[in-house]
Order: C-alpha cells, then structure tokens, then sequence
C-alpha cells in the first residue's frame, strides 16, 4: 500500500469530474459560441438573448446526460469500495 495506489484513486477521481463536468458544459459553450457570433452579425447586444439558449441546452444535457453520469458515478464508488481489501491489506 503505497502512495502510488491513493495517487491513482485521486487521478481516477479527477478524470471522472473532467468528463462528467465536460458532457455539460462543452455543449453549452458551443451553443455559447454560436450566440455570439449570430449577435456580433447582427449587432444585437441583448443579454438574455446569451443566457436563455445556453441555459436550455445545459437543462438539455442534464436531463439527456443525467443518466449516464449518474452510472459513471455509481460505477466508481462501487469499484473504489470493492478495491478497499485490497487498498488496506
């Protein structure tokens, strides 16, 4: 049991909030980026008119994605519980 072991366990961690975190917000950023091209086409400065859309998709991706990342989490506790005999021995 050396340090090696938690370092995997934290970079499993991390990993796993990169991806969970990036399957809702890498779609709200395009959507965001597409926004704001359409507003400096049209020199429309309305600020809801960002947030609305950026908004909608990210409720989108949770409701779409929520099961998926709710696997993923479950997936890593139930293997980060089963690998404790073998973290602690």
């Amino acid at each position: 049991m050396g340090p090696e072991v938690f370092v995997d366990i934290l970079s499993d961690a991390l990993l796993l909030v990169i991806v969970l975190v990036s399957a809702v917000i890498v779609p709200s950023l395009c959507v965001g980026l597409i926004v704001a091209i359409f507003q400096a086409a049209t020199s429309i400065n309305e600020q809801t008119l960002s947030f609305l859309p950026r908004l909608i998709v990210t409720l989108l991706a949770l409701i779409f994605g929520g099961h998926w990342g709710v696997q993923k989490l479950m997936d890593y506790t139930i293997r980060l519980v089963e690998s404790i005999p073998s973290v602690v021995s």
